[in-house]
């Protein structure tokens, strides 16, 4: 009998949070009457363009909802709507050498979002910016080690947008 107990006292407490209807095991704090997102396809606005680096920002950003969120993708007109801009694609040197040559370089990438609940206007980002980087050895050209920082670069983007939307970190 008490191993009864303790068995229904526990499942008890595991179910409260998610019953509540906003909480959940992902850390997303999504009210229950909100169903779908629309994330539009993200715009490359910087001065220089990573030709793929929109796509990929894009699908991150759908499989990161898909995994962690139980909305359904819309086209449009969803009860969230997510619409980010690459506005920056910046490489600069990031530790000069005492003869003033450049040990490291860091790929930038800035975006901005906005970021509209319909039900929840409190929830509303009129625009919000992000910024990733990462570094990279100077004797590297960008070409050879581009993809890679990018996929890590993409990988934090992603990281900051979910939070600041769905988690509201």
């Amino acid at each position: 009998m008490k191993r009864f107990r303790l068995v229904i006292a526990l499942a008890a407490t595991l179910l409260t949070p998610a019953g509540c209807g906003i909480y959940s095991f992902s850390g997303t704090s999504i009210q229950s009457d909100v169903q779908s997102i629309c994330i539009e396809p993200v715009v490359n606005k910087a001065q220089k363009v990573n030709p793929s680096l929109a796509n990929q920002l894009t699908e991150a950003l759908n499989d990161k909802f898909r995994k962690l969120t139980k909305l359904e993708q819309v086209q449009e007109d969803g009860d969230l709507n997510l619409t980010v801009t690459i506005v920056s694609y910046d490489v600069r040197a990031g530790a000069i050498t005492a003869n003033e040559v450049a040990a490291l370089n860091r790929l930038t990438v800035t975006c901005e979002i906005a970021f509209t609940n319909v039900k929840h206007p409190d929830d509303n980002i009129d625009k919000q910016s992000f910024a990733a980087y990462e570094d990279y050895d100077s004797n590297n050209s960008l070409d050879m080690v581009e993809a890679q920082l990018c996929d890590t670069i993409i990988e934090k983007l992603v990281e900051d947008i979910f939070n600041a939307t769905v988690a509201q970190w």
